[in-house]
């Protein structure tokens, strides 16, 4: 590009050229009247005031006094493009869904990226998690499966959620984040270890969006022709391969590029560089299930691949930048409610409280008609329903049919063929803790098989990086549950809180854990 700048940087210069020798278009206001003067305001004189009737400027103004819409209150910042989802390998044995139901079968998709705690206006190179939401435009109504790159999460109970994002979010008297707040709950919430390391580790801070995977995380439930259900996990590897961004050059960007995400994913597409995510399924019967060591539905747990193998589905292909950032990113609303016939969701804790809190949301920042926003239409589809009325209707409100059910005059008909499929449970029903499942066995696998020594020294470093911000009791509390995970991690971390307490001056300096070593077996030690 001229002087240097990127697809990105020249989009004025190129919406200008595509018009060609197009004249400029006559400006209105918003309801089409043309406007002969929009440099200045209509006054009683050169010096006097403004009139009311200047509608010029009152239809500018109170449609910019109202630009804005409720951001998000958690995945505020983030990117989005469109593409295609293509089948190439045979799952119709597992799933009835349409979307899957022959190789070669191409689904409009649209996919949004994202930071997940900070503002709108924050670095797209912080350590966070990222979203990875996708939407797939099938004939039987929109597919969204609205996961992260990461296949786990800090907590398995929906209940902690609002206290969970309150906690990585801004302190309510200061307004500034707060690592006594983060520290505090991570620390009283052990299940977060497994998270809590993978996002320490160098995963933590992802070069962009192009070069991280993606996953469904929960556990859902797939149901064939034959109405046979199992379930199942999603997962979405980029076939860019794995790229992580080290915590100087994040810091560097965040300062001079703190839009880097989104500018890399949009020049890659708009060279034709077509980013790409090969989509996979793990499936588990649901007589596995019952006699699986832990509970498959712990959203802080993974299923170990070497017992239930990725099986290759399809790939996901995006080759489209949005037309518009509001119109088609900021817009864009998912919801794991909306699954089409042959997914279900499971009893999944952290996914049945988002089958509520995703759509309401959704109501709140976007209308009760959200879903006829053009991204959200499930276009693919005809819907006929009985819902009618309300804010922004911008259809036809499905004209004259029946809005009530049952009725005598062909309103639609419900089609007992795509009921969901039949489960049985019992129990007691009470407020069940799951604080104690097993939080730390796969967060040890991790330590020892998965990452590597060099690894281990950056997150031990990661960690005490930020948790020194924190007063000295959450930090022995901390220490305590990474010790329990495995003495060396505990012992590392402890190791460097005490030179950095010691350099700060903090009175009390811990030093606990850092003999705890020796009690390490020598297969562990021959792992590390």
């Amino acid at each position: 590009m001229a002087d240097g700048r990127d697809v990105a940087a020249e989009q004025l210069k190129q919406w200008q050229s595509q018009r060609g020798s197009q004249r400029p278009d006559v400006l209105t206001t918003g309801a089409g009247n043309p406007i002969g003067d929009k440099l200045n305001l209509m006054t009683v004189g050169p010096r006097g005031p403004l009139l009311v009737q200047d509608v010029v400027f009152t239809d500018e103004m109170a449609h910019f006094d109202r630009e804005r819409i409720p951001e998000r209150v958690v995945h505020a910042k983030g990117a989005g493009a469109f593409g295609y989802f293509e089948v190439t390998h045979d799952i119709t044995k597992y799933c009835k869904a349409k979307v899957f139901e022959h190789i070669g079968k191409r689904t409009p998709i649209a996919i949004r990226f994202s930071t997940v705690a900070g503002e709108s206006g924050s670095a797209d190179t912080v350590r966070d998690p990222r979203g990875f939401a996708m939407k797939f435009y099938t004939e039987e109504g929109n597919w969204d499966l609205v996961g992260n790159n990461t296949p786990i999460f800090f907590i398995r109970d929906a209940m902690l959620f609002p206290s969970f994002i309150h906690s990585q979010k801004r302190n309510p008297q200061t307004h500034l984040k707060d690592a006594d707040m983060v520290w505090d709950f991570w620390s009283l919430r052990p299940e977060s270890l497994h998270q809590v390391s993978f996002l320490f580790s160098d995963r933590g801070i992802p070069d962009g969006y192009r070069h991280m995977n993606g996953y469904g995380s929960h556990t859902f439930k797939l149901i064939n022709a034959s109405g046979k259900a199992v379930y199942c996990k999603f997962h979405v590897k980029t076939d860019q391969g794995i790229k992580n961004l080290s915590v100087e050059e994040a810091g560097r960007l965040a300062s001079t590029d703190p839009d880097y995400g989104i500018r890399d994913l949009y020049n890659a597409i708009a060279h034709g560089n077509y980013p790409s995510w090969s989509f996979y399924i793990q499936v588990m019967t649901f007589e596995e299930a019952e006699k699986f060591p832990f509970n498959p539905f712990d959203l802080t747990k993974i299923w170990p691949h070497g017992d239930y193998p990725l099986i290759p589905v399809g790939k996901l292909v995006l080759n489209r930048n949005p037309v518009n950032y509001f119109a088609e990113v900021e817009q864009m609303a998912y919801d794991p409610n909306n699954m089409p016939p042959g997914i279900e969701p499971s009893p999944d804790k952290m996914l049945q409280g988002r089958l509520f809190a995703y759509a309401d949301t959704h109501r709140h920042r976007l209308g009760p008609n959200y879903l006829q926003i053009p991204v959200n239409c499930p276009f693919r589809a005809r819907v006929a329903n009985y819902q009618r009325d309300g804010p922004m209707c911008v259809t036809d409100n499905q004209g004259g049919a029946p809005n009530y059910y049952p009725n005598s005059f062909t309103g639609p008909e419900d089609l007992p063929v795509v009921k969901e499929s039949r489960m049985c449970i019992s129990g007691d029903v009470q407020r069940f803790n799951s604080a104690n499942e097993d939080n730390v066995s796969q967060v040890r696998d991790f330590y020892i098989k998965v990452l590597k020594e060099d690894e281990r020294q950056r997150l031990c470093k990661n960690i005490a990086d930020h948790l020194k911000d924190a007063q000295l009791f959450i930090q022995k509390r901390a220490v305590k549950n990474f010790t329990d995970v495995h003495p060396d991690y505990g012992a590392r971390i402890q190791s460097l809180l005490d030179k950095y307490n010691a350099e700060s001056g903090k009175k009390d300096v811990i030093k606990t854990y850092t003999q705890a070593t020796s009690r390490m077996s020598a297969k562990e030690r021959s792992n590390l």
